[in-house]
């Protein structure tokens, strides 16, 4: 049994000071929204909270589906990374981006590439291949019985945006991993940020071509698709090649309870063989203010046939 974790948004608390320079742009909504609302509601506490709980429950790999920081401030990118290297070793864990990093454009030295070897591409001799560019995706890893392909649909968008997009090349390379792997006989897990089904968020901070990656899921097939930046729990399904294909977003993974969102959780998926496909069993670890702890919340069997 392979036993992927799944967890998203955890905008790692950090204490911003930003220069006037940096706030005349888009940032200066945004550092108000977390000076007097968000840093309220996502909390390093909570966090931690999630590392420790993750490190009892043993998973063999960590996906994170973006916004790991808040309006995009070079420290901010450095504290994230600081924050992954206790989430585990690269190796164990992959990132890919989410609208939040890329709120606004930001030197890759300053920003992406303090993680890219939590979103390195793996040749077929193992060799690790970190991103040198914002472009360089989907990034393709083999654990076990598992590969992961991982998208970015993160892009700096006018203020009041919250979009995401995938491109004609990423789509098409994604295309030929799934096809690829599909004759590899892999549970082919599929990574993005923003969410791939038709109104599930307002239009302004939807996916804008996820119509287009719904025909490549149609075409080629997955075993899973895994979201986040809705902040909220969402299980649903997409046609794939030889059957529905799951997709489930995640809440945020540092949230305190809030009106009208709930409080932090992540998903594990025991992903097992079986005669016809795979068996998946997917487990809720939810975050409980009054322990400070996260507990088993509701579980449940997936059959996924190829």
């Amino acid at each position: 049994m392979f036993i992927l974790a799944h967890l998203s948004d955890p905008h790692v608390p950090t204490r911003l000071v930003p220069g006037v320079a940096a706030l005349m742009s888009k940032r200066l909504l945004g550092y108000l929204s977390w000076r007097y609302r968000r840093s309220r509601i996502h909390r390093r506490e909570v966090l931690d909270a999630l590392e420790r709980d993750l490190d009892d429950q043993r998973p063999d790999h960590v996906a994170v589906t973006g916004d790991l920081v808040n309006i995009s401030l070079p420290a901010e990118f450095a504290n994230a990374a600081e924050w992954l290297g206790g989430l585990g070793r690269c190796e164990r864990v992959t990132v890919v981006p989410g609208n939040h990093d890329a709120y606004v454009s930001v030197p890759w030295t300053q920003s992406w590439a303090l993680w890219a070897d939590y979103m390195a591409s793996e040749t077929a001799e193992g060799d690790a291949v970190p991103p040198a560019a914002p472009t360089d995706f989907p990034l393709l890893r083999r654990r076990g019985p598992v590969a992961i392909v991982g998208l970015s649909t993160a892009l700096p968008t006018a203020p009041g945006l919250a979009s995401g997009k995938l491109g004609t090349r990423q789509l098409a390379d994604l295309a030929d991993h799934l096809r690829s792997l599909a004759r590899k006989d892999l549970f082919r897990v599929v990574l993005l940020h923003h969410p791939p089904i038709p109104g599930t968020t307002s239009r302004r901070k939807a996916l804008i071509d996820a119509a287009a990656f719904r025909e490549v899921i149609a075409e080629t097939g997955a075993e899973l698709v895994l979201y986040g930046h809705n902040h909220r729990f969402a299980e649903s399904e997409i046609p794939g090649h030889q059957g529905p294909v799951p997709v489930f977003g995640v809440p945020s993974a540092s949230a305190l309870p809030s009106p009208g969102k709930a409080a932090a959780q992540y998903h594990l998926f025991d992903i097992d063989r079986t005669g016809s496909g795979w068996t998946v069993a997917v487990r809720t670890r939810r975050f409980e203010p009054p322990s400070g702890a996260f507990h088993a919340a509701e579980s449940r069997i997936l059959e996924v046939l190829r």
